[in-house]
């Protein structure tokens, strides 16, 4: 009994020792990467179809050596996070006001649940009547997608905040504003991350469709210039350097929001 104090969890990998799961990530990343290379070599695709890793890695240095790539980078950087903003802080305001208010909530909440599976590109031509073909359609585009995830999100987290903590503030006789940035708030703070998390992808998916279809800048832009003059390596390089981007920007908020911390422990 004196050294049960030294045993350790069942679930913790002995010290210098590998875990299974990150032996199995490494085995998926690695067959993926196999199974790539022996396509690009094996003709049974179109050639250049499927380029070679090295080709695909001569075309990410390209890329990240370039200044054009960095302003349309910029560009698309700047639309999906004034997207963001817009449609973030809207549906903050909308999930808070569902979530606190019943009558509203069986009024308009269900509107959101029909809308928010709809692929918002189809609202694009309208989005182009309204702001016209610059960045504003881009934005508009993006903040509508991003609306929905951070609206729903939200009025479920208001929906599970202790109700001691509302009496408690209503006895100190706190005022609306008081209420949401000292009880609500900081009370549904992982619901709003993740709902943030979902509304970075949404908004990004969104802005990047947008740019496919009409513009003369941005990363959707040159992807698609890419797939017109048949130049995959460049196309592909450009997706991966997306997908990073968008990881890292993903990790950022679930750092922000401490949701990264929690499940690490």
């Amino acid at each position: 009994m004196a050294d049960t104090g030294r045993l350790r969890p069942l679930t913790a990998p002995a010290p210098g020792i590998v875990s299974p799961v990150t032996l199995l990530r490494v085995a998926i990343i690695l067959t993926i990467l196999a199974t790539w290379e022996l396509l690009s070599y094996s003709g049974w695709l179109y050639q250049d179809v499927v380029p070679s890793l090295l080709a695909i890695a001569r075309a990410v240095v390209e890329l990240l050596s370039s200044g054009e790539y960095y302003f349309n980078l910029a560009v698309t950087a700047g639309e999906i996070g004034a997207a963001l903003a817009i449609g973030g802080l809207s549906g903050l305001t909308v999930g808070i006001l569902l979530g606190a208010n019943r009558f509203m909530s069986k009024a308009f909440e269900s509107y959101l649940y029909y809308l928010g599976p709809t692929p918002k590109i189809i609202f694009f031509p309208i989005m182009i009547m309204w702001f016209g073909v610059g960045p504003g359609s881009k934005i508009a585009l993006g903040t509508l997608s991003c609306f929905f995830p951070v609206a729903l999100s939200a009025a479920a987290g208001m929906r599970q905040i202790d109700k001691v903590l509302i009496r408690v503030g209503k006895s100190f006789r706190a005022s609306t504003a008081q209420m949401v940035f000292k009880i609500y708030l900081p009370a549904m703070r992982y619901p709003i991350i993740n709902g943030v998390r979902l509304g970075l992808g949404v908004a990004l998916i969104g802005t990047l469709l947008a740019e496919t279809k009409l513009s003369n800048k941005g990363i959707g832009f040159l992807i698609i210039n890419a797939y017109s003059t048949f130049d995959m390596p460049r196309m592909y390089a450009m997706l991966i350097v997306l997908f990073v981007l968008s990881i890292g920007a993903n990790a950022l908020v679930g750092r922000f929001g401490g949701l990264d911390t929690i499940k690490g422990n």
